[in-house]
């Protein structure tokens, strides 16, 4: 079953669009497992229920698809605009469970994104360990921001800039972060996971790239630092672009590591 609709949300303070991907099995004792599925930077809440196999998933593992809409702010309680990563990890949570059979267990709550939905996913799962069991990003861009504000700091004026990365994600980046494009460790993924690397409480994370997304360098450089650190990590790469090909695939896979292990 697929639901879209709108609900209001005190943290936005506006009425936002969702998509919710269910089940068709009932279960009669206990509660459905909950995905909470994060957009791209050019997408919306519904494209990853319109361009993969959800409705397959959710019936095969008995799991219920949230997505939420956060725009284009890098799930981020912007700077100037609005609190979406609170929205996301606070209020949407709540919501949920109200209004749907899903369990509250971190073993049986997963986050995982696509794209910029990606970086959402690990910055969620890695600042509240003890909310989420697993933790799934693909084709994540962003992993290194301190770098990405430095550069645009430097660059951001420059016509070669402007012309590889778009005015818009100069303006997004200044909304998000200010206009000053301050760097805080809140946002940045590796600080985030070495902050919580000696505690018991982590969540289990597998992260995916094609070979020929743009972004594999970045993702590589990812898996190599997190070998490093404490964690249970998975990596996978494949021959795959950036594409709803390999976001479905690796929806698929990523279920596969998580809730059949």
């Amino acid at each position: 079953m697929i639901l879209r609709g709108n609900i209001y949300s005190k943290t936005l303070e506006m009425e936002t669009g969702i998509t919710v991907v269910t089940s068709n099995k009932i279960i009669e004792e206990g509660k459905y497992k909950v995905a909470y599925l994060l957009h791209g930077l050019c997408g919306r809440n519904g494209d990853l229920a319109d361009y993969t196999m959800l409705p397959v998933f959710a019936n095969n593992y008995n799991i219920i698809f949230i997505m939420p809409e956060v725009a284009r702010s890098f799930y981020t309680d912007m700077k100037y605009g609005l609190k979406y990563f609170s929205y996301i990890t606070e209020e949407l949570p709540i919501i949920c469970k109200s209004i749907f059979n899903i369990s509250s267990k971190r073993e049986d709550t997963i986050i995982m994104g696509a794209s910029m939905g990606g970086y959402g996913a690990l910055k969620s799962a890695l600042s509240k360990p003890e909310q989420y069991g697993y933790c799934c990003a693909f084709s994540s861009p962003c992993l290194y921001l301190k770098e990405a504000l430095e550069m645009q700091r430097m660059y951001g004026h420059t016509e070669e800039f402007k012309q590889t990365y778009g005015e818009q994600m100069i303006n997004d980046f200044h909304a998000i972060f200010g206009s000053e494009l301050k760097w805080d460790s809140r946002y940045e993924i590796m600080e985030l996971a070495k902050k919580i690397n000696h505690k018991k409480t982590k969540p289990i994370i597998y992260a995916t790239c094609g070979t020929k997304d743009y972004l594999r360098e970045d993702n590589i450089r990812f898996r190599e630092e997190m070998k490093m650190l404490d964690f249970d990590f998975i990596f996978e790469e494949w021959e795959g672009n950036h594409d709803w090909y390999f976001f479905n695939e690796s929806i698929k896979r990523a279920l596969k590591k998580t809730y059949l292990r």
